[in-house]
């Protein structure tokens, strides 16, 4: 068997895979190596299992408001094991359908650990797996090795009472308390489909606010629904450790205090796993939180050599991870890449209700010294929302002041309510594309839709709003 290839992928994940699906697309010969299951976290123990759980909690919420629609239903009852078995088959699905179209593109595909061996001209990675070694040689080298799960000291994780997210979406059965430990997006997803469900949620958060990054304005509301569903959120809290006994986990946080629960979820984010690529033995150091470093092409210190995905200190989103991939092999191609603007790029957040985001928030955007003006309305007022009875939440638009007073350039979309994970896209482009208010006001939108409140948002700041 030829071993050598025009590009090796260290790892599976979507970074990995896109690079793979990308430059087999554009005629290069692949080869992809996965110590794991293809598809890496988010298709295992990330983003399709979190939202799988997150929509299971929907249909029980929709189903406990049925009576507001006069559909007499009995009160939700739910069997976890069901929930699992649909996660489980929605992920074996998907990770067929991924193992498919590699073959179909005629991606070579290594099971094991790889290492790498050389980083010369010819780029070596020694592939471990079940049935021994085996050596793979390419011109150009992707590393793609993803992340896991941060944990804290002393809170050793058993999966059972102390739990990563990995553990947290296979859990058996819905707990009656938990504490959930950071605050942050995957946190608050956590505590979201948990309260839903009816699990009594404790949010322990270091920082002063909920979903750093986010919108005050957005993440206020974001707040405000948790506390109505009984999450108790404690920010700006340091956990200083737990006891365990019979009734329970007893954790210790803040001055003094303590909170009794059946389970303690450790949502305080990833750390990246270069830890099997022997990079030191090519010359290749990570930095001191374990990131690989690399220019805008995603390039390495080592030439022919790439980083991408959560091995790099970029935002670790999985759509991140599809566009660094395609960056390195266009860089690969000598394409001369567009770099991804890491200042724009699409955020979501599946908690109830939903966020969405791009560009700058208000209070960023004056810090960069822009001269700002915004506007927000309501879903409240939307037509659609009242349909389907979430009217929950706001969209949010800054945009650069004129000199003239008027308002300007786009430069962050902030939405928070239903679906708003599904109406980015607009504000996406527009920030992108920098986009200016009058430009984006004329599009027409659809009614009566959610996306209607984006326009209206917009044409507000042209002084011409219609229901503003």
């Amino acid at each position: 068997m030829d071993n050598h290839f025009d590009v090796v992928v260290v790892g599976g994940g979507p970074a990995g895979y896109a690079a793979a699906l990308y430059g087999a697309a554009a005629g290069l010969n692949i080869a992809l190596i996965e110590k794991g299951k293809l598809g890496g976290t988010c298709l295992h123990v990330g983003c399709i299992p979190a939202k799988e759980l997150l929509e299971t909690a929907a249909v029980y919420r929709t189903i406990g408001h049925a009576a507001q629609f006069g559909i007499t239903a009995a009160e939700p009852a739910i069997d976890f094991s069901v929930t699992q078995a649909r996660k489980q088959k929605v992920i074996d699905t998907l990770t067929s359908g991924l193992t498919g179209l590699l073959k179909h593109r005629k991606v070579t595909v290594f099971s094991g650990v790889g290492s790498v061996f050389s980083a010369g001209e010819k780029k070596s990675v020694t592939v471990t797996g079940d049935d021994g070694q085996v050596e793979v040689t390419g011109d150009h080298l992707v590393l793609a090795a993803g992340s896991v799960p941060r944990t804290i000291p002393g809170f050793d994780v058993d999966g059972t009472t102390i739990m990563t997210s990995d553990e947290f979406l296979s859990i058996s059965s819905v707990p009656a308390r938990a504490a959930v430990i950071g605050g942050g997006a995957i946190g608050i997803e956590f505590a979201s489909t948990m309260a839903d469900l009816g699990t009594k949620v404790t949010v322990l958060e270091y920082a002063p606010d909920i979903i750093p990054g986010v919108d005050a304005d957005a993440a206020k509301i974001v707040q405000r629904s948790l506390k109505k569903r009984g999450v108790d959120i404690r920010t700006g809290v340091m956990v200083s450790g737990h006891t365990s006994g019979a009734s329970g986990v007893e954790v210790q946080f803040g001055d003094g205090e303590t909170v009794e629960v059946d389970v303690v979820v450790l949502a305080i984010g990833r750390r990246p796993f270069p830890d099997m690529l022997d990079l030191g033995a090519v010359g290749i150091e990570a930095d001191e939180r374990g990131f690989v470093p690399v220019d805008e092409a995603c390039k390495t210190s080592i030439p022919g050599v790439y980083a991408v995905g959560d091995l790099v200190a970029t935002p670790q989103l999985a759509h991140i991870g599809f566009a660094e991939g395609m960056v390195a092999i266009r860089s690969i191609l000598g394409e001369d890449p567009q770099p991804v603007n890491y200042d724009a790029v699409p955020w979501c957040i599946y908690c109830h209700p939903e966020v969405a985001f791009a560009g700058h928030t208000e209070e960023s955007a004056i810090e960069a010294g822009f001269d700002v003006v915004t506007s927000s309305h309501k879903f409240a007022g939307n037509g659609r929302a009242m349909i389907v009875g979430e009217t929950d939440g706001l969209v949010k638009v800054i945009a650069e002041k004129n000199a003239d007073g008027s308002a300007g350039r786009m430069l962050g979309v902030h939405m928070v309510g239903p679906w708003v994970t599904e109406q980015l896209g607009q504000g996406y482009m527009a920030i992108n594309w920098e986009a200016t208010v009058d430009e984006v006001a004329a599009f027409i939108q659809p009614h009566p839709t959610m996306s209607e409140l984006f326009g209206e948002t917009v044409m507000a700041l042209t002084g011409r709003g219609l229901h503003g």
